[in-house]
């Protein structure tokens, strides 16, 4: 009797391992076709081309193809409703930037929940911008700046790449912070912003550092500051934000999300290979060229992060009034 009691509790503890130990065994046969890594910004931008070096990284490294799907529209929610609503297998995962953080707060009825309903993978850049004016504006300083800026309201307009988008917000927690009032003048894309910057439509613009830079280098705009918490390598003359506004902080930043749901193994170990790659010199090197630096942790430290940001942002989109121009158009 005694003999087949212990011979039933160890079957029963072994029949209670076979789910983890198939877990397990998926996770290590993950990937067994094609993975696609959807974006929701256009070819050829920083994120797009973030998405192709991680998943060129994890092709390599995993063996089966990571194909980017982009699929740009309603400032990043179609995309982030499209991986929300996949299948939670770790074969659709999403390219989850900083203006998804944003619109958490911003649109008042999304078919989704940033929080619920993408499950946080891997953390990969952070990228600052950079406060760029106008070489005819007589300011050289942020101090000079916040001064010129009180003592001629209704006078400076700050440009943007749209309505939400990280210039803007970013635009808008320095008029929070530092008490200053300018005129948003948004655009449709950072591109013609600063087409309008250099040539005096607008005086201000809180620019991506790799779309901005070139013309810094040719004396064709004048940096005041970036906004990282730090100075950067890449400009070491030009101090931070929060050098003049303690506290100050915006950038653009990326990483990988799944469909809530996705096997814990399999986040797992993709965050795991994907900590590798920003650990290699020669990926560090390619971030660096865009203008970013790499920005690792667990999935945990992700989420955190994401959620940090989404309160960050509702304080300044509730402060500025912002509102979308129009619901997102998510099919």
């Amino acid at each position: 009797m005694i003999l087949f009691r212990r011979q039933f509790l160890h079957l029963a503890a072994g029949a209670a391992a076979l789910p983890a130990v198939s877990r397990v065994a998926r996770a290590q046969a993950y990937p067994t076709r094609p993975v696609r890594i959807v974006v929701g910004v256009a070819a050829g931008g920083t994120g797009d081309i973030t998405a192709r070096l991680i998943g060129q990284w994890l092709s390599e490294r995993l063996g089966q193809p990571f194909v980017i799907e982009n699929r740009a529209g309603a400032a990043t929610n179609t995309a982030t409703e499209l991986v929300a609503r996949a299948a939670a297998d770790g074969y659709t995962l999403l390219l989850v930037v900083s203006p998804a953080a944003v619109n958490a707060t911003l649109y008042d009825k999304l078919p989704f929940n940033l929080r619920i309903d993408i499950a946080p993978v891997a953390s990969i850049w952070r990228m600052p911008l950079l406060m760029a004016v106008n070489p005819a504006l007589p300011v050289k300083t942020v101090a000079e700046f916040i001064n010129h800026a009180k003592a001629n309201l209704g006078k400076i307009n700050m440009g943007s790449g749209g309505i939400g988008a990280t210039g803007h917000i970013a635009g808008e927690l320095f008029k929070m912070m530092a008490g200053v009032r300018m005129a948003h003048v948004p655009y449709r894309g950072e591109a013609p912003a600063l087409t309008d910057l250099l040539g005096g439509q607008v005086q201000v613009v809180f620019a991506s550092v790799g779309s901005s830079i070139a013309y810094v280098k040719a004396g064709s705009l004048r940096p005041l500051a970036v906004t990282a918490a730090e100075r950067l390598s890449v400009v070491p003359d030009v101090p931070s934000l929060a050098e003049s506004l303690s506290g100050y902080e915006a950038s653009t930043w990326g990483g990988i999300g799944a469909p809530s749901g996705t096997p814990v193994a399999i986040v797992d170990r993709l965050n795991s290979e994907i900590n590798t790659a920003l650990a290699d010199p020669k990926f560090k090197a390619s971030i660096a060229d865009l203008g970013g630096a790499v920005f690792g942790g667990s999935p945990a430290d992700f989420g955190r992060f994401i959620a940090d940001e989404i309160e960050k942002w509702a304080k300044v989109i509730k402060f500025a009034g912002i509102k979308p121009v129009s619901a997102p158009n998510i099919p």
